[in-house]
C-alpha cells in the first residue's frame, strides 16, 4: 500500500475523522461540568476548537482544499466552493433547528400567543432592523442606504441554536421562567425564515439601481411582492402548514397500525425536517420557514411531545449539529480580513460590534415589554434583549447575499462587488463576537456574582474559623458512604447495587 501524504483525499479525510471525533470525546468527557457548572456552552469551544484546527491555527483542516477539491489551481473557485459548502450546512442546521423549535412548543403556541409573537415578529424585528442598519450606515465607510439594509438584515434573526444553549440549563432555570423561555423559543424559530423578507427588498433595491427610466423603486418593489412575500413566504406557509399536519396524522396512522418501532418513530422529526428542506429548494419556496411551521403544525396537539418526552435522539442530533457546524465555521472563518484596511479595518469593526451588540436589541425589547405578557419585568426585559444571539442564521444569510451579487457583480457592477465584500467582513465579525460575548456572558456574570462570596468563605477558613467543623462533616460523609460534594456515590466497578458491596 502506497504511503498517503498530507494533500491525499483520503488523508485530509482521516484528519477531519479524527479532528471532530476527538473533539466531541474530549468535549463530552467534561461537559457537565463546563455546561452546568461553568454555563460554558458547546458553541463557543467549538468555534474555538475549528479555530485551533483552521488554517489560521494548526492547519490540520483546510477548507478550501476539502470544499475545493475539483480546482486545485484556482482559489476563487475554491473559495467559491467553501461558500456554497457553508451555505447548505448552514441551511440543513436551521432547517433542523426550528424544526425543533416548533416541536418544542406547547400546545396550539402560535395562537394562544399570537398577540407576543406579532409584537416581536412586527415590531420586534422592524425595530432590530432599523437599528442595526442605522449603526452599519454610520460606520461602515462608503456604503449606501441599501446595502447597510442589507448587513442589517443578516443581523436581525437571532440565532435559534445559540438561543437554544441559553434558555437550556441551569441559568435558564434560576433566572427565566419558563413561559419566557417558550417566547424566545418561538420567537428565534420563527424569524430566521421571515428574514428573508428584510433581506431580498434591500437586495432588489441594489439590482434595479442602475435602471434610467424612473421605476427602480417601483419595480423592486414589485419583485419583492411577488418574488419573495408571495412565492417564499406565503407559499412558504402553505407548504410548511399541509407538511406538518400531513406527517402527524401519517405517523399516528402507523403507530396506530404497530408499523412502526421505536427508534423510526423518535428519528422522524429529523426525517421530516430534511424532507422539507429538500423539497421547499426544489419548489423554491421558504425552506426555513416552512420547517417551522411544519414542527408546529406537527405537534399542533401534543401528541407526539408526550410520545417523546423521554426521548434522547433529539438532544443528541442537536448536540451533533451544534458542535460540527460551529466548528466548520471557525475554520472558515476570514480572519484575514478583518485585519484588510481595504474592506474595514479592525478598529471600525470593533466600534461597530459593540454598538450593535448594545443598541441592535435591547431598546427594542424594552421599549415593547409591556405588550408582552411573557416579559414580567425590566429585569426579564434585559435578559431577552441581551440573549438574542446572532449566528448561524447570519451565516445563511450573507452567504445567500453573496449568491446574489455574484453574478451582478461578475456584470462590472463594482458597487455589487463591494457590497459582496463588506457584508462578508461585517457580518462575520459580529457573529464572531455575538458567540464569544453570549457564550462568555453568562460565566463572568455568575462568577462576577459568587466571588465575593467565595472571598468571604475562604477568608474564612484561613482564618481558622470552622475548619475542624468542615473536616468533620466530611469525614462523616466518607463513614457513611457518600461524596462530601455530590450525595450518594455510585458502586465502584466490580461491586454489587442491591445494596451488598464485595469486601475490599
Amino acid at each position: 500500500m502506497a504511503a498517503s501524504t498530507p494533500h491525499d483525499p483520503e488523508t485530509k479525510f482521516n484528519i477531519v475523522c479524527c479532528a471532530i471525533g476527538g473533539f466531541i470525546g474530549l468535549f463530552g468527557l467534561v461537559s457537565f461540568l463546563l455546561k452546568e457548572s461553568f454555563f460554558v456552552s458547546e458553541p463557543l469551544i467549538s468555534l474555538a476548537a475549528g479555530v485551533a484546527l483552521s488554517p489560521f491555527g494548526f492547519d490540520l483542516v483546510r477548507p478550501r482544499e476539502l470544499a475545493g477539491a475539483g480546482h486545485p489551481t484556482d482559489p476563487a473557485a475554491q473559495q467559491e466552493a467553501v461558500e456554497t459548502a457553508t451555505l447548505c450546512f448552514a441551511r440543513l442546521v436551521l432547517g433542523v433547528q426550528v424544526l425543533i423549535a416548533g416541536v418544542r412548543l406547547p400546545s396550539k403556541y402560535p395562537r394562544r400567543e399570537w398577540r407576543s409573537l406579532a409584537v416581536l415578529l412586527g415590531p420586534g424585528m422592524l425595530g432590530m432592523w432599523a437599528a442595526t442598519s442605522l449603526l452599519v450606515w454610520l460606520v461602515v465607510p462608503g456604503i449606501d442606504v441599501a446595502g447597510a439594509l442589507a448587513i442589517g438584515a443578516c443581523m436581525t434573526p437571532t440565532d435559534p441554536v445559540l438561543s437554544n444553549s441559553i434558555v437550556q440549563g441551569p441559568f435558564a432555570d434560576r433566572h427565566m421562567p419558563e413561559p419566557l423561555q417558550m417566547i424566545i423559543v418561538g420567537e428565534s424559530g420563527a424569524n430566521d425564515g421571515l428574514g428573508y423578507l428584510f433581506v431580498y427588498l434591500p437586495l432588489y433595491l441594489v439590482n434595479h439601481a442602475r435602471e434610467d427610466d424612473g421605476s427602480q423603486v417601483g419595480n423592486a418593489v414589485l419583485a419583492f411582492l411577488g418574488m419573495t412575500l408571495g412565492r417564499q413566504v406565503v407559499l412558504g406557509v402553505v407548504y410548511g402548514a399541509a407538511v406538518g399536519w400531513g406527517a402527524k396524522y401519517v405517523l399516528y396512522w402507523s403507530e396506530r397500525k404497530n408499523y412502526v418501532d421505536t427508534e423510526s418513530f423518535q428519528f422522524f422529526v429529523i426525517a421530516l425536517a430534511l424532507f422539507v428542506i429538500g423539497t421547499a429548494g426544489l419548489l423554491d419556496v421558504n425552506d426555513i420557514l416552512a420547517c417551522f411551521v411544519a414542527g408546529v403544525l406537527f405537534t399542533w396537539d401534543d401528541w407526539f411531545t408526550e410520545q417523546t418526552k423521554n426521548d434522547t435522539l433529539q438532544p443528541i442530533m442537536d448536540f451533533l449539529l451544534s458542535v460540527t457546524v460551529f466548528m466548520w465555521l471557525g475554520a472558515v472563518c476570514p480572519w484575514d480580513l478583518f485585519f484588510n484596511a481595504t474592506v474595514m479595518g479592525w478598529p471600525r469593526l470593533l466600534i461597530l460590534a459593540i454598538l450593535v451588540l448594545l443598541f441592535r436589541r435591547v431598546p427594542v425589547i424594552l421599549a415593547l415589554h409591556t405588550f408582552i405578557p411573557q416579559i414580567r419585568s425590566v429585569r426579564h426585559a434585559l435578559i431577552m434583549g441581551f440573549f438574542g444571539p446572532i449566528g448561524i442564521s447570519a451565516i445563511f444569510y450573507v452567504y445567500t447575499i453573496r449568491e446574489f451579487l455574484r453574478p451582478l457583480a461578475a456584470d462590472g457592477r463594482e458597487d455589487c462587488r463591494a457590497l459582496a465584500d463588506q457584508t462578508l467582513v461585517v457580518v462575520w465579525f459580529l457573529v464572531f463576537s455575538s458567540v464569544v460575548v453570549h457564550g462568555l456572558a453568562i460565566p463572568l456574570g455568575t462568577l462576577a456574582t459568587s466571588l465575593p462570596q467565595v472571598i468571604r468563605q475562604t477568608k474564612t477558613v484561613l482564618g481558622g474559623e470552622e475548619i475542624d467543623n468542615s473536616r468533620a462533616a466530611a469525614r462523616q460523609q466518607q463513614e457513611d458512604g457518600q461524596h462530601p460534594e455530590r450525595g450518594e456515590r455510585r458502586p465502584l466497578l466490580g461491586q454489587e447495587t442491591d445494596g451488598r458491596i464485595d469486601s475490599a
